[in-house]
């Protein structure tokens, strides 16, 4: 992490800069390239109806669905390599994922603007497992209160996780870089809550 501003608030996350080896990270990205179907959604912004700004894919358990920026996302079934790095992902941060969205930044004209994980889904302090793969990109962290900055380079087979009141007191983004050639996939694992959660809930609370 890039402490740029000394004194500045402390972001609730666990990096691993090499959690997948060299040769790990380079199988996982082939396979994703190839097993997942990418899709480019289409978003609502000031300007009109433009395409997203890089190809997704939304994969989880029955039931897991997840609603961001008016993108309705329905599960489709884990594929193997998908399936396999949650596994780890589970063991490293010892909670289950139940949903994943992977993102594929195909050059640096590619971005994700600033924003936080907060849909109610998502509980009130979630956990999300983001792994890197792929050209390194800067991931950008912005307190809401003060504006300080953090910053960690998302190196290929990375594991960077946030926690506990990370999506509340800030945001993140991923950056256009200019010229940047050469593609990433990130993968960000969570757990949804699902219409079947809610209503076990309900009937223990009965």
């Amino acid at each position: 992490m890039d402490d740029m501003f000394g004194g500045a608030p402390q972001v609730d996350v666990d990096w691993y800069p090499h959690w997948l080896s060299p040769d790990e990270a380079t199988v996982a990205f082939s396979a994703l390239v190839d097993e997942v179907p990418w899709k480019q959604d289409l978003i609502r912004t000031p300007g009109g109806i433009k395409p997203l700004p890089r190809l997704t894919a939304w994969q989880g358990d029955p039931g897991a669905v997840y609603v961001y920026s008016g993108i309705r996302n329905e599960p489709l079934a884990w594929t193997p390599t998908v399936f396999a790095l949650k596994s780890l992902a589970e063991t490293e941060c010892e909670m289950r994922f139940n949903s994943v969205l992977l993102n594929r930044y195909r050059s640096g004209d590619d971005s994700m603007g600033w924003h936080a994980d907060r849909e109610p889904e998502l509980g009130t302090e979630p956990v999300i497992a983001s792994v890197s793969l792929g050209v390194a990109r800067r991931f950008d962290l912005r307190h809401n209160e003060t504006g300080q900055l953090r910053a960690f380079e998302l190196t290929s087979g990375s594991l960077l996780v946030m926690r506990g009141r990370t999506q509340h007191d800030w945001r993140h983004r991923i950056a256009k870089v200019s010229g940047l050639r050469g593609e990433r996939i990130n993968l960000t694992f969570r757990f949804v809550r699902t219409r079947d959660d809610a209503n076990r809930s309900s009937r223990a609370a009965e």
